[in-house]
């Protein structure tokens, strides 16, 4: 059997990236972040991981997380007030139950309506 330890989150400053992740998943610094890497975990114990490394250069996005919420609107705004912008330009499918906004560093992710 194998499962997921950890996700893997390239960012381009580290300090501002424990800041915005640890207030919008409700996570803690697993242990004090190095310059180059910073692991966080949920607040309240068991869950998977998310790991911040150092990037250079931005990169493709090749990665993004679906955050599932009870209340998407509020979540948004929450998440707006801590550093997310709106990706303005997304083409959204009919229907479309997910709102896609861009962490501090420019890496899109998706509130999801539960």
């Amino acid at each position: 059997m194998i499962g997921i330890e950890s996700i893997v989150w390239g960012v381009q400053d580290i300090p501002r990236a424990v800041a915005f992740w640890t207030e919008a998943l409700g996570y803690v610094p697993k242990r004090e972040p190095d310059d180059d890497w910073a692991s966080l975990v949920p607040r309240e114990g068991g869950g998977v991981q998310l790991s911040l490394m150092l990037v250079s250069s931005p990169a493709p996005h090749r990665h993004h997380l679906d955050l599932l919420a009870d209340d998407q609107g509020a979540e948004v705004q929450r998440l707006i007030g801590l550093g997310a912008e709106r990706v303005e330009d997304w083409e959204y499918e009919e229907g479309a139950d997910y709102i896609v906004l861009a962490d501090p560093d420019g890496n899109p992710f998706c509130v999801v309506q539960k």
